[in-house]
């Protein structure tokens, strides 16, 4: 049933995340939250050094990578393709440096990001972004989680333990988390590493995302532990643009472990249009514009008042 014109249903959104029986997927409007990108730049120059505010959405990173270039104006476009194009000018270690130094700036967690780690369950969130927001939130209430990265060029993982300072380089095959015992992250594009002289991981170029999704169809590249989750759960997708195809295919790719789910997901502030509305619908998620993320988790925080 469409859900165009009608709102959530909070009630069970609410209930489903303080039980653990929903899976968050965080999206790049995630970090964004209340910023207007068009009101408050992400970085200033000041004194000719770059001062970073904000995280910033995909389009400011792209619009970045082709300023950096120097590449015209009328070659510029999306995320994916500028990235490619500086790390052919540049190489990829640069690059990966260059992102390494934006993503860790030190932006607090959100209120969406407090709000999911204030939940009395074990939560398994999913995240394309690289950022470690959601970690912190975790570590601001003082909860353990742990968190599981994607390696940008294999079919191994990153498991950071809760409490644990270097993380654990395995297969997906072999990753067990006590899923039921802790909150986990599952970053599914890489992230930022912290750590002294590491880069981190990041699925970005137009390269890394085809070696990824050739992985996700050759092989289970998502840990088979998640596999129970991913078929008894719902999905809420929050500050999605439902038009990335990437985000598409590796959706497609889950359905071999959800099979024909009789349940239905919700997507909050996607941005998306009438044809991908309808696709996603009939892919079992039902899809609510015009609802901010501010909005939705104030809807959300009566529920629990």
């Amino acid at each position: 049933m469409p859900s165009v014109g009608l709102p959530p249903p909070y009630p069970e959104i609410h209930q489903a995340l303080q039980e653990g029986t929903v899976i968050p997927f965080l999206g790049a409007g995630a970090p964004l939250y209340s910023r207007n990108p068009r009101e408050t730049p992400w970085y200033v120059k000041q004194q000719g050094k770059e001062v970073i505010s904000w995280l910033p959405t995909a389009g400011e990173l792209a619009e970045y990578l082709a300023v950096r270039t120097q590449l015209p104006a009328g070659e510029r476009g999306e995320l994916t393709k500028m990235a490619q194009y500086y790390e052919a000018v540049l190489g990829p270690d640069p690059l990966r440096k260059r992102l390494r130094e934006i993503f860790c700036h030190m932006q607090e967690p959100t209120p969406l990001h407090e709000y999911l780690a204030s939940s009395p369950a074990s939560l398994l969130i999913v995240t394309t972004n690289y950022d470690d927001l959601m970690e912190r939130a975790f570590e601001k209430a003082g909860k353990p989680c742990d968190v599981v990265v994607h390696v940008t060029d294999s079919d191994k993982v990153l498991w950071w333990r809760h409490g644990q300072a270097e993380p654990e380089e395995l297969l997906a095959d072999d990753l067990l988390v006590e899923l039921d015992e802790v909150s986990v992250v599952y970053k599914m594009h890489g992230a930022i590493d912290r750590r002294k002289n590491q880069m981190g991981h990041y699925v970005i170029t137009e390269d890394d995302y085809v070696e990824f999704l050739t992985r996700m169809t050759r092989r289970s590249v998502i840990p088979p532990i998640f596999a129970e989750p991913f078929q008894t759960r719902p999905f809420l997708f929050l500050g999605y643009g439902l038009y990335d195809w990437n985000l598409r295919v590796i959706l497609n790719r889950i359905q071999e472990f959800r099979g024909h789910p009789k349940f239905r997901s919700w997507a909050i502030e996607t941005l998306s249009k009438p044809v991908e509305r309808r696709l996603w619908e009939a892919r079992g998620v039902n899809v609510y514009d015009g609802i901010t993320l501010p909005e939705f988790l104030a809807e959300l925080t009566k529920e629990g008042g």
